[in-house]
Formats: C-alpha cells, sequence, structure tokens
C-alpha cells in the first residue's frame, strides 16, 4: 500500500501526489541518503492493479530503460530504476513548476491571453530535448533515434528557473527494439496525432513536430485544435489535418512566428522541418529578426505572474 510516508528502496519517501495516469501515478518524493543529505526526486509508481500486467510491467520497464539513454538540459532526467515490494519505480528530476497543460489552464481560468514570447520560448526548449531524442545514438556510436510519440502539454514542463523540459517517454520507441503491442494500450493521445499516424502508426521526427505544432498553436489559441464530441470524432478530425492559420486567431503573433508554426504543420510530413534542429534554427531567427532574444525569463515572468493569480 503506497501514501505519503512510505519508504521506497530504504531511501525514497513518498511526500504527495503530483499527477496521476493511465499508467502510473507520479509522487514527489524525498530522497534521503547518510549525512541528513537529502533532495525532492520525482518518483513514478506504476498502479497496484497493473503491477503483474505483464505487458504494462514490460512498457514500464521499457520507459526506463529508454529514458535513461537521455541526458540532456532539456529532458527530464532518471535516476534511479527499482522494485518495491511489489512493483516497479522510476526515479526522476524533481522539476519545480508546473506543466503546460497546468499553466494554459490557469490561464483560461483568468482569461489571460499566453504571450507569444512565451511560446516561442517554450517551443525552442522542447526542440532541443527532441532534437537530442532523435540524434541519440547507441553506444557504438550509430545514430539510433528514439521519437517520443506523446508531446502534449501534459509532457512540456515549465521550471521556475525558466528552463522547459520534456517529460514522460512511456510511448517511445528506439528504432532497435522490437515494438510492443497490445489491443488496449493506446499509442498516443488522439488530439495530438499527425494525420499520417492515424493510417500507419509509425511515428518519425515530423510526427513529433507536428504534435509539438499542435501544442503551440493551442497554447496561442488558447483552444484545442481538433474537436469533437469524443475521440472518434476528434480521430477522424485529426486525419483530415485541417489547421486554420494561427493569426485568423491572433492577429498580434508576427508572421516569422505564425510561419514557423504553420510550417510545423504542414498535412505532407515532406512539406514539415527536415529536424528539430532545423525547425530550432528557423525559430532562433523568427525571435532574432523581431528583436526577441531567446532568454528564460521569457518563460519565468509569465510563470511568476500565472501562479500568484492562481494562488489568490
Amino acid at each position: 500500500m503506497d501514501g505519503p510516508g512510505t519508504m521506497l528502496a530504504g531511501k525514497y519517501q513518498l511526500v504527495d501526489i503530483a499527477g496521476t495516469g493511465g499508467m502510473a501515478t507520479v509522487w514527489r518524493a524525498v530522497q534521503r541518503g547518510p549525512a541528513a543529505f537529502e533532495r525532492f526526486v520525482a518518483v513514478k509508481l506504476i498502479h497496484a492493479r497493473l503491477a503483474h500486467d505483464p505487458a504494462f510491467v514490460a512498457m514500464f520497464v521499457e520507459e526506463a530503460r529508454v529514458s535513461a539513454q537521455l541526458v540532456h538540459p532539456n529532458i527530464v532526467q532518471v535516476y534511479d530504476f527499482g522494485q518495491g515490494e511489489d512493483r516497479y519505480f522510476l526515479v526522476m528530476e524533481w522539476v519545480d513548476g508546473m506543466s503546460l497543460s497546468q499553466f494554459l489552464r490557469l490561464g483560461s481560468e483568468h482569461g489571460v491571453r499566453i504571450p507569444w514570447p512565451f511560446v516561442a520560448m517554450l517551443g525552442l526548449d522542447t526542440l532541443r530535448g527532441l532534437q537530442a531524442a532523435h540524434e541519440r545514438k547507441d553506444p557504438h556510436g550509430r545514430v539510433s533515434p528514439i521519437f517520443h510519440r506523446d508531446v502534449t502539454p501534459q509532457n512540456i514542463l515549465l521550471g521556475t528557473n525558466g528552463i522547459v523540459k520534456l517529460a514522460d517517454f512511456g510511448l517511445a520507441r528506439a528504432t532497435d527494439r522490437a515494438r510492443m503491442t497490445a489491443p488496449d494500450i493506446v499509442k498516443g493521445k488522439v488530439g495530438y496525432l499527425a494525420p499520417e499516424l492515424t493510417k500507419v502508426p509509425e511515428a518519425t521526427t515530423q510526427s513529433d513536430l507536428y504534435s509539438l505544432g499542435i501544442v503551440l498553436w493551442q497554447a496561442l489559441a488558447g483552444r484545442t485544435l481538433f474537436e469533437g464530441q469524443d475521440d472518434i470524432e476528434i480521430f477522424a478530425a485529426a486525419s483530415r489535418g485541417e489547421t486554420p492559420p494561427i493569426r485568423a486567431l491572433r492577429d498580434d503573433v508576427p508572421d516569422e512566428l505564425a510561419n514557423v508554426i504553420e510550417r510545423a504543420l504542414a498535412f505532407d510530413p515532406k512539406d514539415r522541418f527536415e529536424s528539430a534542429h532545423q525547425m530550432a534554427r528557423v525559430l532562433i531567427r523568427a525571435l532574432r529578426s523581431l528583436n526577441c532574444d531567446p532568454d528564460p525569463r521569457l518563460v519565468t515572468e509569465p510563470l511568476r505572474e500565472l501562479r500568484q493569480l492562481g494562488s489568490r
């Protein structure tokens, strides 16, 4: 039985729940060590009801294996992987801040229009994390990309230090591993699918960039891009890939930024950016042409203001 105060592996003490998903619960925890050492960490604990399901356990172990190979400032780092009395857990760095989904919800609740420089900066940091995953090399120096498959607001974390980090490679699959499938495992969230993934579920660099394009569009528009009464209608909308120009909803967004987002959202993958690196370079040039230098303060100020509104 897990709950506040529970100790895992003799050194990770659970404090409170930070988030819950279909596969696991993420806890804020304290890592305790010799000489009164302690620090906050995030502990991802597989749900008890799934602890003995071989398919889910295999996915959780695969997530740990994949995530541990990615070391980058814009990716949530994995510290440890272990097994408690009855199930596996994953220990990751604790990001002091909030998820983009929480940030956008607060903005909506308080009628705050998200500044376009903030959106540009979170896009740039997320691209740096994606670049590290897409250009990952195996121990022999061969390029062995890892595609995220789940670039959504829930998986983009905003640190109070202004650093944006990409989290949760739970749906990722390294190309050197066999694909794991099960009829009841959803490989991605339908509202963030690239059109081609609704037909052939083979993730690529371009499908990750498309998902990021959706995130940026929605952050600026203040609403979801693909809408419907249920997942079937949203899936159908995603397959059509009809994306209204962002400037039709936000005329304050500069053409330079709007063009980057629209290219990421091109229906044909060949019309999108070739890589996360290329998209980041174009985005940096767009910002500088607008006399807006990439700076973590573009994130910290809006984050601080919304946190203050949320605490009232």
